[in-house]
């Protein structure tokens, strides 16, 4: 079988569960494309931050090898980019032949752009050498010229920083309502260029990021209009007061998010799923100029997105600490025409975004597999039956804001440990408590199962030089020590 060209659509800040067809989210041609392919319905970012999860999805690392552990364009980011000795999937398909085409978001790098990793760009956005010459501090004097006192729909009250607005709508900028939405920018760019990849027989790969549905929520009136708050449910974990969860989840949610109403909620989740259901449009005009170019029955399309958003659940907004499943839990669909056996399949098996580089590494026969690459191929899915091997655990690597934080995370199928460097840890039973509502870190009857994930922890970091502890004895929380996994 010829090396199949490669399209993939990445969103930015979208829930998994959106996607799904049970969900009331509309998502139509999201869902007609599921049809045609895989759904992995259990797929999982390795990193609830936007820099270190795009690495990944990039090399095939986890944040520990690759370098990029937090976002690179701050004036206190610790790393500004991949380390020197890691390779990206696009400088290996570069080099074998295929012609690489990026419009959309970049945000891995801060000295470097993409096409510094073997892409042709066409609009890029977030790209290197964006951090802004104006130190945080020049901006002081203006936050405190910001009301401290009215807090208008949807916003945040921040005294001393400037308001924050949760979610706003514009007028519509043509029947389409987002003719001049950023978005469509790259959207556009990237549906011009397909008729002259098609011209020529070089494999090609076309990577389109748009910036939403990433907060706010600012979207335009014909989508804003789609869904009634008052016919939205609260997220079953929204009552959640996580008075058993680490305080800062706490701090979190009384210092900010709770300003909003619950009407105020219910019209900001209205907001986000306008905003997915934007995107799923936008979405739609990429497949259609796919089709038209000739090119569909051989184009790996990837449909897919960097992190989620908790957008009301637990009564908490944005991404990050903590590790609830809104956060982690991310939207993955593959279709391929000519390579797919029977499409139309749903996948239970637990998927990370490290394991699409060695796929696109795989579908273009370029061996072999970048040293460290610990994700996994996901081509075997593609066949009629999945793998009988793979893997039981899922491990993510969350690295504070520069500032504080540190988390891990070790989830199976049935259970999740999260590791809290900063505060007690969690462990959620999810067959009994999927909407992670009860932690049952401390209760005897599930010791055994916190220390198996301990130890599946520290095997992990072991493998990948995750280095997450040291001499102190101040810091060493985690409830068994890296012995453990030699037990």
């Amino acid at each position: 079988m010829s090396r199949p060209n490669i399209l993939i659509y990445m969103t930015d800040q979208e829930q998994a569960q959106v996607s799904f067809p049970e969900h009331p989210c509309l998502m139509p041609r999201t869902e007609q494309f599921a049809g045609g392919g895989v759904r992995f319905r259990n797929a999982y970012t390795v990193a609830a931050h936007c820099c270190p999860a795009r690495a990944s999805f990039m090399t095939g690392l986890y944040p520990s090898r690759h370098g990029v552990y937090n976002n690179v364009n701050t004036h206190t980011a610790i790393h500004r980019g991949l380390n020197e000795d890691v390779i990206t999937f696009s400088e290996l398909l570069s080099e074998a032949g295929y012609r690489m085409l990026f419009s959309g978001k970049w945000h891995i790098s801060n000295h470097e752009n993409p096409c510094d990793r073997g892409w042709e760009e066409l609009i890029v956005s977030s790209p290197g050498d964006r951090q802004s010459g104006i130190p945080p501090t020049a901006r002081w004097e203006e936050a405190a010229k910001a009301s401290n006192d009215t807090r208008g729909r949807g916003q945040i009250l921040r005294p001393g920083w400037g308001h924050y607005q949760v979610y706003d709508t514009y007028p519509d900028q043509g029947p389409k309502g987002y003719e001049n939405d950023r978005d469509y920018q790259f959207v556009t760019a990237a549906k011009e260029v397909l008729p002259d990849l098609t011209e020529s027989d070089t494999p090609w790969c076309l990577y389109i990021g748009p910036n939403g549905p990433h907060d706010p929520f600012n979207i335009p009136e014909r989508f804003a209009d789609m869904y009634d708050p008052d016919q939205i449910a609260l997220p079953p974990s929204y009552h959640d007061q996580m008075e058993d969860k680490p305080r800062i989840y706490q701090r979190h949610r009384r210092q900010y998010w709770d300003q909003l109403s619950e009407a105020e909620v219910r019209e900001s989740i209205a907001h986000y799923w306008g905003y997915c259901t934007m995107m799923d449009e936008m979405f739609g005009e990429v497949l259609d100029a796919l089709e038209a170019s000739g090119a569909a029955e051989n184009t790996l399309v990837l449909r897919m997105s960097d992190h989620g958003d908790y957008c009301g659940a637990h009564g908490l907004y944005c991404k990050g600490v903590p590790a609830f499943r809104e956060a982690y839990h991310i939207p993955l669909m593959a279709r391929w025409p000519k390579g797919i056996v029977q499409p139309g399949r749903d996948s239970d098996a637990l998927i990370s975004i490290m394991d699409i580089a060695p796929t696109l590494l795989d579908l273009a026969d370029i061996g072999p597999i970048p040293e460290g690459v610990a994700g996994r191929s996901l081509t075997p899915f593609f066949n009629e039956r999945s793998p009988t091997s793979w893997r039981d655990t899922l491990y993510t690597q969350f690295n504070g804001v520069e500032l504080y934080y540190t988390q891990r995370m070790v989830q199976t199928q049935t259970h999740k440990y999260i590791y809290n460097g900063f505060d007690f840890d969690e462990l959620y039973d999810l067959v009994q408590d999927p909407h992670e509502l009860t932690n049952v870190s401390d209760r005897p009857e599930y010791q055994d199962i916190k220390q198996d994930l301990v130890r599946r922890m520290w095997l992990t970091a072991l493998a990948e030089k995750d280095i997450i502890s040291n001499p102190y004895a101040t810091v060493a929380m985690a409830p068994w020590g890296p012995g453990i996994a030699f037990e």
